[in-house]
């Protein structure tokens, strides 16, 4: 994983004192709320209410219309169909309004789109299909915003269209009776961040004018796809999960009870955080790799024994999407292998022929964890082509890929997440422009946020309930990140068969324990005796009827790290190997003497050296992360002589009995004719 920036949130001890008072709640929870900004008494009591007020369904723009439209319909008898998406918003959006629509006693079918063959959204060959099967009114889910063209085409086929969506609007509407988007520029809608499936459901609110029942009788449905589609879990989408949660864990809807059953979480009361890792992928997987359908047909199942049968059929599918995501890992990597230059563009575009387009984005996704960049992935079939991206908070990906419309044939997405299709001709110009696009902007740095710093001492199972206060946890309200800092690894052991580990740490005479997911002992660079700081998280274990505080490690760091001068050092010996100027005083800085190379050299021979543990050579060479970049020229010039070498996992390894004369390397030769 790429190295991040800490960013540590100053302490409002005085102010979480007034909180804690005003609203009769534990001080380390009025800590907590002080850290993330909630210092407005408003804010506060709506954030920890749970019967906050939903706010009326006809503030939305059009919503009169649609609901004129479709009660029109009704009245006629016409047959109606819902038009959904393939991910688990669009999939539980899809079911709610069937649902909903079926016990009106409306004619009503879904579509979902397929992934693979079809693509997002609404196209020509199913509404035609829908056209031929006697549909009247199509209302589409968590799609609709940018069908222009299918739009016309359903008109002119005398059919009806009603929109709802959430996704950014466009510089003009598609023709519908009615656009439900909040994010329209004329709607006044006090609330913004619904879901697909939040618009669907304020959609049948209007419809019949009761929300509770709505409530009552979908909000697991809402939860499962307001979490799938990582919207801020603040405002009403808080309220919509808080209420969601508790209807998952009384498993009243038989699909979502054999998909817990199937993921092993049958027995266990779920989080918002055991949704987005359970439920929610299983859900994904089956659009990625089958048709959504599948989901669709288990989270309208009205018999357990069938719903088991198809929650299996699921869970195969993620077992395959995993083996799938893997493949083009392992693909992708060895591109990077034979062209090494591309890991230094700012934007990373990878691609590659007949890559599943299902699976592109969760790689896309990979890759920004562990390179710290934004990353499109692209998946070719003959001449044309479709690519995933993803990106960090500071780089709006929708944007960069907007500046490149002239190239797409269709694209669409959020500032974190976007997709597109393109001709396969025009890969090499698009990598080449998102980059130069790229260039104009200050690139951001992954971020690790830490809410507070902790005491080991204070560390017990009392702060679970305190902690709990805030959730559901989720995008907007991440779950709280606490900082460990100085801390004295003492022992390290092995878990879960050699994937995992624990560590054994100390300050002063406190000792504790905490676990590492996903990675092993012998890939770990740090050492007994090693002082470092701890980005941790606090959760519930419970064991034989007790509950416990397990501490489970998100980032590590040698104690004391100056992350922004080790980032900006790697970035700057970026710049310089992407052949952009740098300064006679930068050429020197970069250029490494005889010593700093042979310590370089001897440190890789005698430790096991990932990439990313570039920050932990540089401690342990005595430096603060200034040389960085010396340190990364060292390894590209004893790399490009044969005296290294690295797999495709990023570990460094000494090629045996190669030596090489530091005089012959091109890169130290260009550096010191920069030098002079």
């Amino acid at each position: 994983m790429a190295r991040r920036q800490w960013t540590v949130s100053p302490p409002q001890k005085a102010l979480a004192s007034q909180i804690a008072e005003r609203f009769d709640i534990d001080p380390f929870a009025a800590l907590l709320l002080a850290s993330r900004g909630l210092t407005a008494d408003e804010d506060i009591a709506r954030f920890l209410s749970e019967t906050a007020a939903l706010c009326d369904p006809f503030s939305i723009k059009d919503m009169d219309k649609a609901v004129a439209e479709i009660e029109r319909a009704l009245d006629c008898g016409e047959k109606i169909a819902v038009y959904g998406d393939y991910d688990a918003d669009g999939v539980t959006a899809s079911a709610l309004l069937y649902l909903f629509l079926e016990m009106l006693g409306a004619n009503v079918v879904c579509y979902i789109p397929d992934r693979n063959s079809e693509g997002y959204g609404l196209n020509k060959a199913a509404i035609k299909t829908l056209h031929e099967d006697g549909v009247q009114l199509i209302v589409t889910v968590d799609n609709g915003i940018s069908a222009h063209a299918e739009a016309d085409y359903l008109y002119e086929l005398g059919m009806h269209l009603v929109i709802t969506d959430h996704h950014k609007v466009g510089q003009t509407l598609p023709r519908a009776e009615a656009i439900v988007d909040p994010h329209r520029p004329d709607c006044e809608s006090p609330f913004k961040d619904w879901a697909g499936v939040g618009v669907a459901f304020k959609l049948i609110c209007a419809l019949n004018g009761d929300p509770d029942s709505n409530l009552d009788a979908f909000a697991d449905l809402i939860t499962i796809g307001t979490i799938g589609d990582v919207v801020p879990l603040t405002g009403e989408n808080r309220t919509l999960v808080q209420y969601g949660l508790k209807k998952i864990n009384e498993d009243n809807n038989f699909g979502i009870a054999a998909l817990k059953q199937a993921a092993g979480t049958a027995n266990k009361t779920l989080t918002a955080n055991n949704v987005t890792f359970s439920i929610v992928p299983r859900i994904n997987a089956v659009g990625r790799i089958d048709r959504a359908d599948k989901a669709f047909e288990l989270l309208i199942s009205e018999n357990a024994a069938h719903a088991e049968t198809v929650a299996r059929e699921i869970y195969d599918c993620n077992s395959t999407r995993q083996t799938l995501e893997q493949q083009i890992m392992r693909e992708a990597q060895q591109q990077l292998q034979q062209n090494p230059a591309m890991a230094f563009d700012r934007v990373l575009v990878f691609d590659g022929e007949g890559w599943h387009g299902g699976v592109i984005g969760i790689v896309a996704a990979r890759f920004v964890e562990r390179y710290g960049k934004p990353c499109i992935v692209i998946s070719s079939e003959g001449d044309e082509a479709k690519g995933s991206g993803r990106s960090l908070e500071g780089f709006s990906l929708y944007d960069a890929i907007d500046s490149e419309r002239d190239l797409l044939t269709h694209f669409g997405g959020h500032p974190l997440a976007a997709g597109f299709g393109i001709r396969t001709a025009d890969i090499p110009v698009f990598r080449t422009r998102i980059n130069q696009y790229a260039k104009a902007i200050e690139m951001p740095f992954q971020q690790t946020q830490i809410d507070l710093r902790l005491r080991p001492a204070f560390i017990s199972s009392d702060l679970l309930p305190v902690i709990a206060m805030l959730e559901p946890f989720g995008a907007g309200n991440p779950q709280p990140t606490f900082g460990l800092f100085d801390m004295t690894i003492r022992t390290v052991q092995s878990i879960g068969g050699g994937k995992h580990l624990r560590m054994n740490l100390a300050k002063g005479e406190i000792m504790i324990q905490a676990v590492r997911f996903g990675q092993s002992v012998t890939q770990l660079p740090y050492r007994e005796g090693d002082r470092v700081d701890l980005a941790v998280r606090l959760e519930p274990n419970e064991f034989n009827g007790v509950r416990r505080v397990s501490i489970y490690i998100r980032d590590i760091r040698m104690a004391g790290t100056d992350d922004l001068k080790f980032l900006k050092s790697v970035r700057y010996y970026e710049k310089f190997r992407r052949g952009e100027a740098i300064t006679q005083q930068g050429a020197r800085f970069l250029l490494p003497d005889h010593t700093f190379v042979a310590n370089v050299f001897r440190y890789i021979r005698d430790n096991m050296f990932y990439e990313s543990d570039l920050d932990v050579l540089c401690y342990r060479l005595g430096d603060d992360g200034a040389k960085a970049c010396t340190a990364l020229v060292s390894i590209a010039a004893l790399t490009e002589l044969g005296v290294l070498e690295t797999d495709r996992d990023g570990l460094v390894r000494v090629v045996p009995g190669k030596k090489a004369d530091l005089g012959a390397s091109p890169l130290l030769q260009k550096l010191k004719a920069l030098c002079e």
